[in-house]
């Protein structure tokens, strides 16, 4: 007996859904999205305020952008995110519909819906497509994760540490002093 086919989506699917519903396309597999707590939104704020009041005060080319802000990851119609926070440095990649390519530093907020969407299917597909500094920020454990890909690094820290990120090198990010 054959199995079942299963069905792969693009990018004219996401364009379909109804208004007000969010999801992400992943390998030709769609993923809902549920609306974001407080607290995740407070953490998406203030650290996409810290990163663009770093790069607005070092006169930085990089962009920060916040959800929902669209990101088609390589040229196929079968991948298309919306990560938390998303710094872009090479202006080439901007157009009016988001970003095409991989951005330099992407941030995920794990909420109790995306936790294996971010702890393991968009970190391996943004490693794969060139990204080069991934934050998973957990507030259910308190913990931030900083993969820099270009150095083949891992590290963890509580929300007690202060977080030094990858693509800036004198930029480090004080979670105790978050207004959280």
């Amino acid at each position: 007996m054959a199995l079942p086919k299963e069905h792969t989506y693009t990018i004219d699917d996401i364009y379909a859904l109804p208004d007000g519903e969010r999801a992400e396309l992943i390998n030709g597999q769609i993923y809902y999205m549920a609306p974001p707590s407080r607290k995740h939104q407070d953490l998406s704020m203030e650290l996409s305020g810290t990163i663009r009041e770093y790069i607005r005060s070092h006169k930085g080319s990089c962009k920060v952008y916040a959800a929902p802000f669209a990101v088609y990851l390589d040229e196929t119609s079968d991948t298309y995110v919306e990560p938390d926070i998303s710094v872009i440095c090479d202006k080439n990649k901007l157009d009016d519909r988001g970003c095409k390519g991989a951005p330099d530093w992407i941030i995920e907020i794990v909420s109790p819906s995306s936790k294996q969407l971010d702890y393991l299917v968009k970190l391996l597909k943004y490693q794969a497509t060139g990204v080069r500094e991934y934050w998973i920020v957990d507030p259910m454990k308190n913990r931030t994760i900083v993969y820099n890909f270009e150095h083949n690094s891992i590290d963890e820290y509580s929300f007690e540490d202060t977080v030094p990120t990858a693509i800036y090198k004198d930029l480090s990010i004080d979670f105790k002093n978050l207004d959280l």
